[in-house]
């Protein structure tokens, strides 16, 4: 019996996330602080870039629209769809339909292997054109280790992301994780999915080939 109002008296507490409707999970709030702080790093990487792409007027345009432009279009709309499947893995985790959470739950880490694919097969089209994170062909250094610093950083987020998500679906299938695990997770997806739509206009978009 006391071990019954102890566990109460936990879980109507404020760190736990009951009372107040202010209050937020220890889980949650931890995502969102490190959520705070990643944006900040983005932050600063992206205007940095901007900063470099308008002072240098013969920055790189190594884009052409095909198959460049075409590929990360697709590579989006796959992690548009993996945000969508996301959520419909947090909406049957909190249903409490297992099953069918760990399905959509490995739908999205699939989403986010294919988008590294994707992203490595471009990588690899523009070191065969010569363009490394130390050079160029135009001769102008920063633009490789702007973008492949920029993209590489995501791309290890994604695949941070797809690790989490398997390691998800396996814990949550087996009953170790709950419903607020399975949102902590979609947070963290969310927010990767979000950083990409900044990375595709300003890097992508703003250096297509004229």
């Amino acid at each position: 019996m006391h071990e019954t109002k102890t566990e109460a008296a936990v879980s109507s507490s404020a760190w736990y996330g009951g009372g107040s409707p202010f209050a937020i999970n220890s889980k949650k709030f931890g995502m969102w602080l490190f959520i705070v702080s990643d944006t900040l790093t983005f932050s600063a990487l992206l205007l940095a870039y901007t900063y470099l792409r308008l002072a240098n007027p013969d920055w790189p345009r190594p884009f052409e629209f095909s198959p460049a432009i075409i590929n990360a279009t697709i590579m989006t709309v796959i992690l548009l769809a993996s945000s969508l499947t996301m959520v419909l893995g947090v909406a049957a985790a909190h249903r409490g339909e297992r099953a069918t959470a760990v399905r959509w739950i490995l739908f999205t880490a699939l989403g986010g292997i294919l988008f590294d694919i994707l992203h490595l097969r471009e990588w690899f089209h523009l070191f065969s054109e010569g363009y490394t994170a130390w050079g160029t062909p135009q001769g102008v250094p920063l633009f490789g280790a702007a973008f492949f610093g920029i993209t590489g950083m995501h791309m290890t987020h994604v695949t941070i992301g797809v690790i989490y998500l398997l390691i998800m679906a396996w814990g949550y299938g087996k009953g170790k994780f709950d419903a607020t695990d399975v949102e902590v997770n979609g947070l963290y997806w969310h927010f990767v999915d979000l950083v990409w739509m900044f990375v595709f206009p300003m890097i992508y978009l703003m250096s297509i080939q004229r």
